[in-house]
């Protein structure tokens, strides 16, 4: 899988970007397209994953002081349990970490804490919470010992 990234609203990276959340988080999951899109839009790092020249997942990162907040990580229907996903996660976690950035912090739909454990996030003491009509739990992975 190819991993390209941006910051650029006009790249062809972040309209695949967008392809894919409006696919899994508006089509699929329901959330709401004016919640999907948010006045983060324009701070965020995208990281996309390309398969044959198909864009199949992505994620985007959030600088918070210390650490990046990933959001809006999706992975399109045909492409899912391939690991991409992880692979993506993964380059993330290396950017992340290259650019010296203590945690990674994310809120996880409940269905997805499993994901997240697998690549040694852990589940914090916040209570679980609704967010676009989806209950979500915060999860974050120390970069540093």
């Amino acid at each position: 899988m190819l991993v390209k990234q941006t910051r650029d609203l006009e790249s062809t990276v972040y309209q695949d970007s967008l392809a894919i959340r409006q696919a899994v988080f508006v089509v699929e999951q329901h959330v709401p397209a004016e919640l999907e899109i948010d006045e983060f839009e324009d701070q965020a790092i995208y990281f996309v994953g390309y398969v044959a020249d198909q864009a199949v997942v992505t994620l985007r990162l959030i600088e918070a002081d210390s650490d990046y907040h990933i959001q809006r990580v999706a992975v399109s229907r045909s492409a899912r349990h391939h690991g991409y996903g992880q692979e993506l996660m993964r380059a993330a976690e290396v950017f992340a970490r290259e650019s010296g950035k203590a945690t990674l912090t994310l809120n996880a739909q409940l269905s997805a804490v499993p994901f997240y454990t697998q690549l040694n996030f852990q589940a914090t003491a916040k209570p679980q919470f609704l967010d676009a009509g989806i209950m979500h739990q915060e999860m974050v992975k120390k970069l540093t010992d």
